[in-house]
């Protein structure tokens, strides 16, 4: 493997360092939170996986989204353990004692169509909500493995209410177990909206400034801001989040959803069992009482399915990113339906530093990272890329309005025709050029 040597610049956490830098173009005055610098490294036939983001180094692209695969110490370790470059816990807040989730909470989508019991699973839906575990356990869990990884990157995804205090104590108790940076989660698209919390602020601007000048204001490690689908322009609260003082966006999180209705039962899925009164027209299936119904709620859609609709918001973010703030001082991580090396490449080519996975391992478990890995190499040796950098944002350029196409198509088929034509008439032939004016009118 290529050699790398790091200088810590400051600060009591191994992998994160934090200095006050201006953006007078923005107004604004926000944290310069980095983490280790690469001195020197070693080029070797073998592409690098490694990323440096927000000054924070990981051996390979590859994160543990937020979610089940990062709700405890046991299966955060074990993500360390098979390579993941970096884990995203599950999304913690101030009292998990609102938190209270349903069973069943999921619900597939096979490629024969609903109610398939058979094929590929192309979507995944969820109700589940954020992290139902009190925060001391949490944080606790946090600190030990920090302690057992401090190489590691460990990142806390963090939501509370509209509160400025709840915000702050939030984010301290948080930092205080030594996280490397911060995911907000701006983007949950269900369960508790009447209390501001998740997509109800990545939806509202206004509410998103004002929330991310709280905690830029208190953070001293790097911030990423998670952004919600389930808007008309993704690019409004991206460009909000980094104007206020963030880091880092990550984009996509799940696609508010109704995944299908069962044809036998004629339940929506994930059906809950609930209490009804009976009632006459009250359906019953199988052996369960009139009286205990199933009952379902919009939720959040991901896997295969939603990865082009991702791939779409990234771009334009990607986009976003550099015409208005560069892309050396902010990262952008990459979410949605990654279940191989080529899924993640796509999202690098369009600008993504990370790429962020849940649902896969949910499906298909921990040890894909070695798999993704692999492809991913696989892939840059084809095109001769040695680094993550080589191709980042590669494709980017290619992306246009549709008026330019027009423009462009009908350049091409002019200059296409222009050459096939050849000779216009008999008197055209020259003699000094009578060789490449016969070549100019042969097909083959």
């Amino acid at each position: 493997m290529a050699s790398l040597s790091f200088t810590q610049i400051k600060g009591n956490n191994p992998v994160a360092e934090f200095s006050r830098r201006t953006r007078p173009e923005l107004g604004l005055i926000r944290p310069n939170r980095v983490g280790f610098r690469v001195l020197a490294s070693e080029s070797k036939a073998e592409p690098n996986l490694s990323v440096t983001v927000n000054g924070l180094h990981m051996p390979n692209p590859f994160v543990i989204g937020s979610g089940p695969p990062g709700t405890n110490y046991t299966v955060m370790k074990r993500a360390f353990d098979e390579g993941w470059g970096a884990v995203i816990a599950k999304t913690v807040s101030l009292d998990a004692e609102k938190v209270k989730n349903v069973t069943p909470r999921y619900a597939r989508l096979r490629v024969e169509g609903n109610g398939s019991a058979k094929g590929q699973i192309i979507g995944w839906q969820n109700i589940e909500l954020i992290s139902d575990r009190p925060l001391e356990i949490m944080l606790k869990e946090f600190k030990q493995l920090k302690e057992e990884y401090p190489d590691r990157i460990l990142i806390a995804s963090i939501m509370e209410e509209y509160n400025k205090a709840g915000w702050e104590e939030l984010i301290d108790r948080v930092e205080q177990t030594g996280v490397d940076a911060l995911e907000i989660n701006f983007s949950c698209p269900h369960g508790m909206p009447e209390r501001r919390m998740g997509a109800a602020v990545g939806q509202d601007c206004a509410l998103l400034e004002e929330v991310c000048g709280w905690i830029n204001a208190k953070a001293t490690v790097p911030v990423w801001a998670k952004m919600t689908p389930n808007i008309t322009d993704i690019t409004q609260p991206a460009r909000v989040a980094l104007s206020s003082g963030c880091e880092g966006v990550a984009a996509i999180n799940t696609i508010m959803s109704v995944m299908g209705i069962n044809l036998t039962t004629l339940r929506p899925e994930p059906c809950v069992e609930g209490y009804a009164a009976k009632t006459r027209n009250s359906y019953c299936s199988g052996n369960m009482p009139k009286f205990s119904l199933r009952y379902s709620t919009p939720g959040g859609y991901s896997a295969k399915a939603v990865h082009p609709i991702a791939l779409a918001k990234v771009m334009n973010i990607a986009k976003l990113m550099k015409s208005e703030f560069g892309d050396t001082d902010y990262s952008l991580s990459g979410i949605g339906g990654v279940e191989s090396g080529g899924d993640a490449a796509e999202f690098i080519l369009l600008g993504a530093n990370t790429v962020q996975v849940c649902t896969g391992v949910m499906m298909h478990g921990y040890g894909v990272v070695k798999k993704l890995c692999s492809e991913l190499k696989d892939f840059m040796k084809q095109h001769n890329f040695s680094s993550i950098e080589d191709f980042r944002g590669a494709s980017l350029e290619y992306f246009t309005t549709h008026t330019d196409l027009v423009t462009r198509q009908q350049e091409a088929i002019k200059q296409r025709k222009a050459i096939r034509k050849g000779l216009q008439s008999d008197k055209d032939w020259t003699g000094d050029g009578f060789v490449k004016e016969t070549e100019s009118m042969v097909s083959n």
